[in-house]
């Protein structure tokens, strides 16, 4: 079972046919929608801001999410994304070791390997972040496009589901795992 755990009262959520694996981490103000994944090593802190992950979601081996606090503030209540949160909007892929921070990434984006993306950052629907890349605070990537590098540039448009394909394997390989926790117990 992943460590879940609360952080000043507030626990992690999640919806339906989600995996954990076993030594994932995910810690406080946590909410995760249906079909999502947080693979091995993978950790994903919303210990002084939120983390939100949409639908199908993945989060992969080793990669680490987490939030900027509010400087000494009460954490707000409202319910929306603000430049401290982390959310991930449905479908978004974000590959092995890979670091976000404090960033907005839009339905479908797909974040390469081993790539950071850093605080009040935005990545475009269906977006690309090249593996390695390092995507600098504020930058704004658009729809469909493609950066890589350090730091990350625009490189070129995306194929058609080109980024959006990848969220649906991990649903079908997290399928497979759920069915093989289930024959163990």
């Amino acid at each position: 079972m992943a460590l879940i755990k609360a952080y000043k009262g507030i626990s992690p959520k999640w919806g339906k046919e989600c995996y954990f694996s076993e030594n994932a981490t995910i810690v406080g103000d946590v909410i995760m929608g249906d079909e999502g994944s947080v693979w091995f090593n993978a950790a994903v802190r919303g210990d002084v801001a939120r983390c939100i992950l949409g639908n199908r979601v993945n989060v992969q081996d080793g990669s680490c999410l987490h939030v900027t606090n509010f400087g000494g503030k009460e954490r707000p209540t409202e319910d929306f994304i603000n430049g401290n949160d982390i959310m991930l909007e449905d479908d978004v892929t974000v590959g092995h070791n890979a670091t976000l921070h404090a960033c907005h990434v839009k339905r479908g984006a797909l974040i390469g390997m081993g790539s950071i993306v850093l605080d009040k950052a935005v990545v475009g629907e269906g977006a690309v972040v090249a593996a390695g890349a390092l995507v600098l605070g504020g930058t704004q990537i658009g729809d469909h496009e493609i950066w890589a590098g350090v730091p990350a540039k625009f490189v070129k448009k995306t194929r058609p589901n080109q980024a959006e394909s990848f969220a649906q394997h991990y649903v079908e390989y997290s399928k497979i795992y759920l069915e093989a926790d289930a024959q163990e117990k």
